[in-house]
């Protein structure tokens, strides 16, 4: 069923979402609002991107322009009604395309790319949702990790930046394709729910033609053990509205 959500709680950013479709996460907000976006950038791409949430976030951040790709129809006409509805339309472009036709024709064409991509290997043993299109967003059905960083390095142009939120359990793997593909990782910061739990989550930044050079961020934590929002997520969240 069609509905009309607020963005993380706030009644100034609306989103379409679908319950038969597989809804924006905290994945997707963590990857919006951890991602660097410099002055010199001008053009960001969301890979992935599902309902448009991280578009529509990143358009409070900054006032470059965004644009959105999603393979699947349905997903891709939310983002689209969601984009109308915040009149974004100047600003924010959505693509119903496959990443790696999108990746063909538009060479070295982006300063930024983000990804929230499908998390889980396609193998002889793996448990599918029963949905088709929960399917292709949480397994490799339609895109894999290493054609996700291979897109990446044909869009992004020379020291562009490329921000990936993905499962801390595929971390060494997401990084040795990362350098494969001429992406240099620069930054990692691990997501924790509370303090005593182990990472599940993982934010990564990496550059194209980058210098050697990596940074270990302090952690990410959701909540503090009382189950309150740490003052950093807090934080984060109203910083989307300025």
């Amino acid at each position: 069923m069609e509905r009309l959500d607020d963005v993380l709680g706030y009644s100034n950013l609306k989103i379409y979402q679908d319950s038969h479709y597989f809804s924006f996460s905290l994945d997707s907000i963590i990857l919006a609002n951890l991602a660097t976006i410099r002055l010199r950038d001008s053009k960001i791409v969301d890979f992935c991107t599902g309902n448009g949430v991280v578009p529509l976030i990143l358009s409070k951040r900054c006032n470059k322009m965004i644009f959105g790709v999603e393979i699947q129809k349905e997903l891709a006409d939310l983002a689209e009604k969601s984009v109308q509805y915040n009149h974004l339309e100047e600003r924010i472009q959505i693509f119903c395309e496959d990443v790696k036709c999108f990746s063909r024709n538009h060479l070295n064409e982006f300063d930024l790319i983000l990804c929230n991509p499908p998390y889980f290997k396609v193998e002889e043993n793996s448990s599918f949702n029963d949905s088709c299109e929960k399917k292709i967003a949480r397994h490799e059905v339609c895109l894999t990790l290493e054609e996700v960083c291979d897109c990446a390095k044909k869009v992004l142009k020379d020291n562009g930046n490329f921000c990936v939120v993905h499962r801390t359990s595929r971390l060494i793997e997401l990084l040795e394709l990362l350098r494969c593909y001429g992406l240099e990782p620069k930054r990692i910061r691990f997501i924790h729910e509370t303090v005593e739990k182990e990472s599940t989550l993982v934010f990564v930044e990496a550059q194209k033609a980058g210098k050697v050079g990596l940074k270990i961020d302090k952690p990410f934590i959701q909540y503090d053990l009382d189950g309150k929002m740490t003052k950093e997520y807090d934080f984060l969240q109203k910083e989307v509205l300025k």
